[in-house]
């Protein structure tokens, strides 16, 4: 059986560690509280994180990462985005031989852009890792751990690996596709986040089905225009991890970015908002990336500058709607190249 480390003992990390439990691999779940791991080897339940759920008696936690890593084959990344290279580093110094990385975080790093799979071959020498795997896709931690239906793709640039990755979790109630797109699998992973949190605000305005439709459609453009500029494959954002990713994250009240944004837009400050959820909302920090990130690139992403704004320069979130709704009239595929023959160019005003 494959020995795998799970490093990060919240809600997904351990809903992803029941996916491997029931498939019959050695799962050791690694976080930093022993009192949390204590509570997984002796009641089988992580209360705090997934309150209701029984957990399967054959996963073992610690929070000795040394403890963890001894004898894996493959280390399950799922951390924030945040706490990323600290946690690469402290791997890097324990590590005894190459492994396979697999991570199900969702971001796009401040200041260097880069991708959580980046980030991972930059801290992590080549000859310690053998590949590297995205898994990413529709996936509440809620409904993986009571085993309700859910599908996921795994990516790299390492077909096998992916692979791999596949026949690790995939069972009756977790199906995995492969997608070699890696680009648009965490591109459309993590720039969902940001509309979800524009979702939210839009219901905590009191605005309906209209305006929420709308912004994950004009959102999935935006993901796709910085994606495909970044080298992504525009047919992954129609997938599991753009368009279905985007779908679930904006209307489900599991979603932590959705309640957040719901939260500002009924007058929150992102402090406050912050400081009640007592959980890291990925989103919050990607629209940051994301926003610097089209600046440098030149890539228009109108609601995700809205969203910069209302998030970190104080704009109140009625006037960045206005300001959305605002803009200069536009064809909606305004990617399409015109020519003289095009028929929408004969269409009448």
């Amino acid at each position: 059986m494959p020995s795998i480390t799970v490093l990060g003992a919240g809600s997904w990390g351990t809903a992803l560690s029941v996916v491997l439990a029931d498939n019959n691999h050695q799962v050791t779940l690694w976080g930093r509280s022993a009192d949390s791991a204590r509570e997984i080897n002796e009641n089988h339940t992580n209360v705090k994180y997934l309150p209701g759920v029984l957990l399967p008696e054959t996963i073992r936690a610690t929070n000795d990462l040394q403890e963890a890593l001894k004898g894996s084959d493959t280390i399950l990344l799922v951390v924030p985005t945040k706490a990323m290279r600290d946690i690469l580093k402290d791997i890097k110094s324990n590590l005894e031989r190459p492994v396979t990385f697999v991570h199900a975080s969702k971001g796009i790093e401040p200041e260097t852009y880069l991708r959580v799979s980046e980030i991972i071959e930059e801290e992590i020498p080549e000859n310690l890792r053998k590949a590297v795997v995205v898994l990413s896709g529709p996936s509440h931690a809620e409904e993986v751990s009571t085993r309700q239906p859910t599908t996921v793709t795994s990516s790299s640039v390492n077909m096998k690996a992916a692979e791999f990755v596949q026949d690790l979790f995939m069972n009756t109630n977790f199906r995995v596709y492969t997608n070699p797109d890696l680009i648009g699998v965490e591109i459309g992973g993590s720039l969902k986040n940001i509309i979800a949190l524009g979702a939210g605000m839009t219901s905590g305005l009191g605005y309906g089905d209209n305006a929420k439709a709308a912004l994950m459609t004009r959102g999935l453009a935006e993901i796709a225009r910085l994606g495909m500029k970044l080298g992504a494959n525009p047919m992954t954002f129609a997938g599991l991890s753009g368009l279905g990713d985007l779908i679930v994250t904006c209307t489900s009240v599991h979603s932590r970015n959705w309640r957040a944004g719901n939260m500002i837009g009924k007058g929150r400050t992102v402090p406050e908002v912050l400081e009640e959820m007592g959980m890291v909302v990925e989103g919050i920090r990607t629209t940051k990336a994301a926003y610097q990130l089209a600046s440098l690139e030149k890539v228009d992403m109108p609601i995700t500058s809205g969203l910069y704004d209302v998030l970190f320069n104080g704009k109140e979130p009625e006037a960045a709607v206005e300001e959305l709704m605002g803009r200069v009239k536009k064809h909606e595929v305004e990617d399409l190249k015109l020519g003289e023959t095009d028929p929408l160019n004969d269409m009448e005003p």
